[in-house]
């Protein structure tokens, strides 16, 4: 059973990380590819709180998000008010930069990884009770991404992405809303983070290098961009059929490069086949000449 778990916990925090991360590059239009350092930052500063100070493990894991929410900010301050595209750039090498310094600091367990990383739950309720946090964690950040895509919230990004000019010549604050915005995402990939540290008490920087922000992007190609459900679908593909892969018993030099192209392949066939992935965007979130009916354009 122990295996199932572990199954049911990395598709419950793969839910997070991509319905998050739809938050920000989907609804939010912020182009960025560092969601997964704010994992990271998550797990380490959850677990190195726990394990060296002390500090009870649900007030670990709090401080963990903050963490991660105060260098969202950091990363955001810098770059988005010059440019979007200053975004994608700055976290490239944000990144990068946080990666190394995990690698080479002796405080965070370097290139080797951090252990003995207290655990939380399953020592006193069994590991049960652990799967059935992160569900419940996972279910709560799908309905409250839900809420924000289709409230006041969600008409206001809306239309923040696909006209900023306009949207500040109103007097709206378009610099706030994706400051908040993109602060969210990334404190839920940070609790997200401190989950995982917690459950599998063994943390690497390799675990959350670009490969994770590919794997991420083609949760969210794959299951479709701005859409709930989205983001649910692929996840779940994505960490199943890997895990399904292994068990036609194919050599090690076989078995790596079939999940990477598999990774590849479904990203190519459905930016051709299918661009709006297999849960299509409600129509407030599709492009405005897609909504328009022909002969109605002026």
């Amino acid at each position: 059973m122990d295996y199932i778990y572990s199954i049911i916990i990395l598709v419950s925090l793969s839910i997070i990380m991509a319905s998050s991360f739809n938050l920000s590059i989907g609804y939010g239009g912020l182009i960025s590819i560092a969601h997964p350092v704010f994992y990271a930052i998550g797990a380490y500063a959850s677990a190195l709180l726990a394990r060296n100070l002390g500090v009870p493990v649900p007030l670990a894991m709090l401080a963990g998000t903050a963490v991660a929410v105060a260098c969202s900010l950091f990363l955001a301050l810098s770059s988005l008010r010059v440019s979007g595209d200053y975004l994608m750039i700055a976290s490239i090498g944000f990144q990068l930069g946080v990666l190394e310094l995990i690698k080479n600091m002796a405080w965070t367990g370097g290139a080797g990884g951090l252990t003995n990383i207290p655990a939380f739950l399953t020592p006193t309720l069994g590991r049960l009770s652990y799967v059935v946090l992160v569900v419940l964690v996972a279910m709560l950040v799908v309905f409250i991404v839900n809420r924000i895509a289709h409230g006041p919230a969600g008409r206001a990004l809306s239309a923040m992405r696909d006209d900023e000019l306009a949207f500040s010549s109103l007097g709206r604050d378009a610099t706030g809303l994706k400051l908040g915005v993109f602060a969210l995402s990334s404190g839920l990939a940070g609790f997200a983070g401190s989950l995982y540290a917690h459950y599998f008490r063994y943390l690497t920087p390799e675990q959350f290098d670009v490969l994770q922000s590919a794997a991420l992007l083609t949760m969210i190609v794959v299951g479709g961009i701005r859409s709930t459900w989205g983001p649910v679908v692929g996840a779940v593909i994505l960490q199943v059929l890997p895990q399904a892969i292994t068990f036609l018993d194919l050599p090690t030099s076989v078995l790596g490069p079939l999940q990477g192209f598999l990774f590849t392949g479904l990203v190519l066939v459905f930016m051709f086949v299918r661009p709006q992935g297999l849960v299509a965007a409600g129509d407030v979130w599709r492009s405005h000449s897609a909504t328009v009916p022909h002969g109605r354009h002026s």
